[in-house]
């Protein structure tokens, strides 16, 4: 049964989405009496998209067991947000500012990394359908053993783009994909795509390989072949033409149904 059908039993899979935890005096208007409570932060986006594919999305706090939570979901998505600690991967610690990650949506959340790397895992281990996003991707790669490099170096192409959300991005941020790839399936080619980020993949993780790249090398897309696995550097959830990867992951999750 189609996932975006308009019955009452139309089969509508389950999507967990993974956000952030920010204190609640970042928050303008925020009680300055509640200013050392937190609040888990979803960007809105990619509920606004899972559902609009047909999906059901549920957000995941830090807390929620990963395996016992993938006995109930159909499909993941793991989101952008800020860098991975580089303890996740054996990186350069010297990289790390001593800020409270509560504090700073911006700097090191290892509990979130800790989290995100062990729902990745679950995932993986019960063959449910994953969709990375930016961050997520390179979670995704260090949940399988790879390296990130920390910090890209000034190129031919901008990676930390100044465009605001939405955007479909900038003529120099062009993606290649590999034929007979996932991607390759719902692209074509090639497809230009936004773009905020200053971390990569560099050494991939086991089984993972590669299937997008922009003209300098970055990895902007890899893919775990003979699973419905995928990661993408740029944000789908922020294009603003609707990105087929969101529509990918309802339909492989309804397919887990």
């Amino acid at each position: 049964m189609s996932a975006t059908g308009d019955t009452p039993t139309a089969v509508r899979p389950l999507i967990g989405v993974t956000g952030r935890r920010i204190r609640l005096d970042l928050i303008k208007g925020a009680d300055r009496r509640y200013g050392e409570r937190c609040a888990d932060s979803y960007m809105s986006d990619y509920a606004i998209r899972i559902a609009r594919a047909g999906g059901l999305p549920v957000h995941l706090a830090y807390e929620t067991d990963p395996e016992a939570v993938c006995h109930w979901l159909a499909g993941v998505v793991v989101t952008g947000g800020q860098d991975l600690h580089p303890a996740s991967w054996g990186g350069d610690p010297s990289v790390v500012r001593d800020v409270d990650p509560r504090a700073d949506p911006m700097v090191h959340d290892i509990e979130r990394d800790k989290f995100e790397l062990a729902l990745v895992r679950a995932a993986l281990d019960r063959g449910i359908p994953v969709l990375a996003v930016c961050r997520g991707m390179q979670v995704l790669n260090v949940a399988l053993g790879g390296t990130l490099i920390d910090d890209l170096p000034p190129g031919q192409v901008r990676h930390l783009s100044q465009e605001a959300a939405l955007t479909d991005g900038t003529d120099d941020h062009i993606v290649t994909f590999e034929a007979g790839s996932i991607v390759a399936g719902l692209f074509g080619a090639r497809a230009v795509t936004n773009s905020w980020h200053h971390q990569a993949v560099d050494r991939c993780g086991t089984g993972l390989l590669v299937t997008g790249r922009t003209a300098d090398g970055v990895v902007e897309a890899v893919e775990l072949p003979g699973a419905p696995v995928l990661g993408v550097q740029w944000h789908p959830e922020w294009m603003e033409s609707d990105d087929p990867t969101m529509t990918w992951i309802v339909e492989e999750s309804v397919k887990r149904l």
